[in-house]
């Protein structure tokens, strides 16, 4: 009798990818611009802040623009904003939000970033977004990206109102230690999962997982992620928000995100200078985007 044949081996099965995270920075990441700073428009129509504080607003998003994210400028916006803050109400903020979200925060959201989600949520990760600006703000916008959850800085509340104090501050480390926590609660393993920022201030988080990307990064970013041999994504749409910057007499128009931002009344020499200011920021936005194109 002729030997049996033995069974032919079998193709293992394909393993089936490990769960992991997609961790996202929000604001030039997702969108082009500060979201702390988006709703300035909406909030003085609400009689929460004044011009003035609006024209401070529109000079902190242009130092977020130019100067990069770096710590001292993130630590004025945080203390500006505070500021401002103290004594709203929590409910009015929400409401004010809600209403206006799609109208000023559909505008800025890069459809590369968009995209990169979407194929995140193919591939069966979760989209996690980490942002230092405020709750009230990250959790709408969030939701309308479509991350599937956000962690955010929370100010103090006291009757229903902004102390003006803050009880957690998702920055720097903190954004790291909440990407841990968030792996350590649902199993990931860090090594597996993504992040993707734009500032040197987010180093940690990057650090913290096996996959770090950077995205329209400021020179120090970019420097670490050369050094380290990390990707380097150029975001471009929506258009520049640098070209949006036009001005207008008599009326300087500040779009600093997308917020039409008007300074109005402030005469021949302030306008005289806002037209160079308009007119270097167009040729320094010029440079940006031929060093974007690699």
């Amino acid at each position: 009798m002729p030997a049996p044949t033995a069974p032919a081996e079998q193709p293992a099965a394909p393993r089936a990818p490990r769960p992991a995270a997609a961790f996202f920075d929000l604001d030039k990441t997702i969108i082009a611009g500060s979201s702390a700073l988006a709703f300035s428009r909406p909030f003085r129509r609400q009689g929460l802040i004044t011009r003035r504080a609006v024209l401070r607003s529109a000079y902190a998003q242009l130092l977020l623009l130019f100067a990069g994210a770096d710590a001292d400028t993130m630590d004025l916006l945080r203390r500006r904003i505070t500021a401002l803050a103290t004594g709203w109400e929590v409910a009015q903020i929400r409401s004010i939000v809600a209403e206006t979200l799609h109208e000023i925060v559909e505008p800025m959201i890069y459809a590369e970033a968009a995209e990169l989600i979407t194929e995140h949520h193919a591939a069966g990760d979760e989209v996690v977004v980490l942002s230092a600006s405020g709750i009230e703000v990250v959790e709408p916008i969030a939701a309308l990206i479509g991350a599937d959850r956000s962690m955010a800085t929370r100010m103090s509340v006291r009757d229903g109102r902004y102390t003006g104090e803050i009880d957690f501050y998702c920055y720097g480390e903190e954004k790291a230690v909440a990407a841990r926590a968030i792996a350590a609660e649902r199993g990931y393993d860090l090594a597996d999962c993504r992040a993707y920022s734009d500032s040197i201030t987010d180093l940690p988080l990057l650090l913290a997982v096996g996959h770090p990307t950077v995205v329209n990064p400021d020179k120090a970013l970019r420097r670490e992620a050369e050094q380290r041999g990390w990707p380097v994504l150029a975001f471009a749409a929506p258009v520049s928000l640098r070209s949006r910057l036009r001005p207008r007499a008599p009326v300087l128009a500040v779009a600093a995100a997308g917020l039409g931002l008007a300074a109005a009344g402030l005469g021949l020499a302030a306008a005289g200078g806002a037209g160079w200011w308009a007119q270097r920021t167009r040729e320094r936005g010029s440079r940006f985007r031929r060093s974007e194109a690699f």
